[in-house]
């Protein structure tokens, strides 16, 4: 009888090329899912992703962070729904805020008192349901520190670089393996 045979060490190059295949899948796949939740699905939803940049809603959302902001009409919002909303009425500038009270006008029109989760007290004056933007759906943690840091313009050249680096780096990955299999002996029959 013969001994059992042991089983051949790991190459140490055959080692680097599967680490290097799950790093390559993983960091692919991280790009594909950060693609998906801050552009596919918000456009999708009719939702709208901004990045947080004050600490005011810390620690559900801290500076860096992403929130996709989902249009919710007015009377669907309750208290402890977090909201943006226009900081003045017909201009651009948005705030994200917990919704804290609730509260009828002299008009019986309804208004909203809000307060930022790390703020000792309400936001000085309520809200109109017509400066609602919208409900928060979800939020992606760091990612707005990239689009903070970097202008416009670098941001579209970054991701051009990038998904030209990516498929290159797949580009490499594929002829690695097919010529690795070409060196490859034939299997003994």
């Amino acid at each position: 009888m013969n001994p059992p045979r042991r089983q051949p060490r790991p190459q140490p190059r055959a080692l680097r090329a599967f680490i290097g295949t799950v790093l390559s899948v993983t960091l692919l796949g991280g790009v594909i899912a950060a693609g998906a939740a801050l552009i596919v699905v918000p456009k999708a939803a009719g939702a709208k992703p901004l990045t947080v940049v004050t600490g005011s809603m810390s620690p559900t959302y801290d500076a860096g962070d992403v929130v996709v902001v989902k249009p919710t009409p007015a009377e669907q919002l309750q208290i402890g729904d977090v909201i943006t909303y226009q900081t003045r009425s017909g201009e651009a500038a948005v705030t994200t805020h917990r919704i804290v009270k609730v509260v009828f006008a002299a008009d019986g029109s309804q208004r909203f008192v809000l307060r930022g989760d790390a703020n000792g007290a309400d936001d000085p004056k309520p809200i109109q349901a017509v400066q609602v933007r919208g409900k928060v759906w979800y939020s992606v943690p760091w990612v707005g520190y990239l689009a903070t840091a970097v202008s416009s313009d670098i941001r579209t050249r970054a991701s051009q670089v990038t998904a030209f680096g990516l498929l290159l780096w797949g580009g490499v990955m594929v002829g690695t393996g097919a010529r690795d299999r070409r060196r490859r002996p034939p299997a003994p029959a």
